[in-house]
């Protein structure tokens, strides 16, 4: 599955989803994750309001199943959840994108249930992705 990360410095989930400039986006299986692209953003973002700052986010995240964010509005979240792709605000901007994937390549494993339901979804939706990914750190 892909998952993406709002963020202002590709080492943290640091930045808000509607403002964010940057989105890194990672392939991760239950055996690893590899880097696969950074999408970048211009113009007003920082425009509360301008719900068509969204547009572009949406349509380039379209097989994205999660999304980790610092901070997201009401709306936006409903957008993305409507698309089938899962927004997961992170406890903390000082935790290591990386930490997160190995934590969440640990996690499918033996996901809980609102992954395995998120999982199951994403299967119906998209076709199974044969990329190689690099193995999690233990």
């Amino acid at each position: 599955m892909q998952v993406a990360f709002t963020t202002r410095d590709g080492k943290h989930v640091n930045a808000h989803f509607g403002w964010a400039n940057q989105i890194d986006i990672y392939e991760v299986t239950p055996e690893g994750y590899r880097f696969c692209k950074t999408l970048t953003f211009g113009g007003n973002l920082e425009a509360d309001g301008n719900e068509d700052k969204l547009v572009p986010k949406l349509q380039a995240l379209a097989d994205v199943t999660l999304i980790y964010v610092a901070a997201i509005g009401s709306s936006a979240a409903a957008r993305l959840i409507n698309r089938r792709i899962t927004p997961i605000k992170v406890q903390s901007e000082e935790e290591p994108i990386e930490s997160l994937l190995q934590r969440l390549v640990s996690t499918l494993h033996n996901p809980p249930p609102w992954l395995r339901k998120v999982l199951l979804a994403e299967r119906v939706s998209r076709p199974e992705s044969s990329t190689p990914v690099v193995e999690a750190q233990p």
